[in-house]
């Protein structure tokens, strides 16, 4: 079970990682080449950022994979601390986007500096967190939990042993990523060339 458990965790980072690496593409072709951007797209990769990490993926974390670890050694308690406060600061960062985002749209002068510059460091924050997780994380959990706490943690990643993340938000944000890959232009989706 710790492979499937460890399977479903990078498969989550890798989709994040995808549309994050597409928004800091689309942004950049737009301050650096005056691409148009594409509102709607825009919208729902924050939207899928947003929802997918505090609805679905940090508390799946927070509640099996850190409270596993915390259980079973103090050696990640300053990590896990540090892991937690950043959830809860991504929300904020998030919510900066969308207020910025906003002023883009709207066509306020110099907001798409502004949005840029919070795209580049939301998504480098992003991947130094992610990095945190699987470079720290991991292999203490690896190191530490049990066959018992694997199999809890591959459930519950699975969205089988907590309602919160049955199989509707699974199928909701799977369906929110393929929209975004078929919105976004190559080379980053399969959408239509700008």
């Amino acid at each position: 079970m710790q492979n499937r458990a460890l399977s479903i965790f990078h498969d989550e980072h890798r989709s994040l990682g995808a549309v994050l690496h597409g928004l800091r593409f689309l942004v950049r072709e737009a301050r650096e080449k005056g691409s148009e951007l594409d509102f709607k797209l825009l919208w729902a990769m924050l939207y899928y950022m947003d929802a997918f990490s505090r609805r679905l993926h940090d508390p799946r974390e927070e509640a099996v994979l850190f409270a596993r670890l915390h259980e079973r050694t103090s050696e990640a308690d300053a990590t896990i601390a540090l892991l937690t406060q950043q959830h809860a600061e991504s929300a904020a960062h998030l919510a900066q986007l969308e207020q910025l985002l906003g002023r883009v749209e709207a066509g306020v002068p110099g907001s798409l500096e502004a949005f840029a510059s919070a795209v580049e460091a939301h998504a480098e924050a992003a991947h130094q967190h992610m990095q945190l997780e699987e470079k720290t994380i991991i292999p203490l959990a690896k190191k530490t939990l049990t066959a018992e706490d694997w199999d809890e943690i591959a459930a519950v990643f699975a969205g089988k042993d907590d309602p919160r993340f049955g199989p509707k938000p699974e199928h909701e944000f799977r369906d929110l990523f393929s929209r975004i890959v078929n919105l976004a232009p190559p080379p980053i989706g399969v959408g239509p060339a700008r």
